[in-house]
């Protein structure tokens, strides 16, 4: 990697912004960022309303801090799993084959792993994946596209050069 990629998290979860369980998946997502020399800004708690979900996206896409943003939650089927949703609405272009990828590897772990909504995409020239909101699910699911995200950025930077 030429150089450190930045990264800001956003775990969504009613529980834990009411501080009803402690954030796990967001750390677990951090300390995998971090092995593979990631910088980690931030890491957000919000409740899973989609009107915060989607400001907070654009608000942190807009500014110049990060590369990346991680999601960790609100992906499932539950009622209160909008994540996905408020994504898509903010996103300028999908990248479904990194969401397609996750859930490809996750189902060879657990078959609960095709129930999982993330998505995956840009806005203003920052990558934004939808992580579960489970630790497993959150790290196995980064891991698999984890090779392919300082390319990802580079193309959503302007730099088409391909190595393969």
């Amino acid at each position: 990697m030429p150089r450190h990629l930045r990264a800001k998290i956003l775990v969504l979860s009613d529980r834990a912004a009411r501080g009803e369980r402690a954030d796990r998946s967001g750390s677990a997502v951090r300390q995998v960022l971090e092995r593979a020399g990631w910088n980690v800004a931030a890491v957000e708690i919000l409740p899973d309303e989609p009107d915060q979900i989607r400001l907070r996206l654009v608000r942190v896409t807009e500014a110049d801090d990060c590369d990346a943003v991680f999601t960790s939650g609100g992906t499932g089927l539950g009622p209160r799993d909008v994540t996905p949703e408020a994504t898509r609405a903010i996103l300028e272009k999908e990248a479904p084959g990194l969401a397609e990828l996750m859930r490809a590897e996750g189902v060879k772990k657990t078959r609960l792993a095709a129930l999982s909504r993330g998505i995956c995409g840009a806005r203003k020239g920052k990558l934004i994946v939808n992580l579960p909101g489970s630790v497993r699910g959150a790290t196995e699911s980064l891991e698999s596209i984890l090779d392919l995200l300082p390319h990802a950025i580079e193309l959503l930077k302007g730099k088409t050069e391909h190595t393969e």
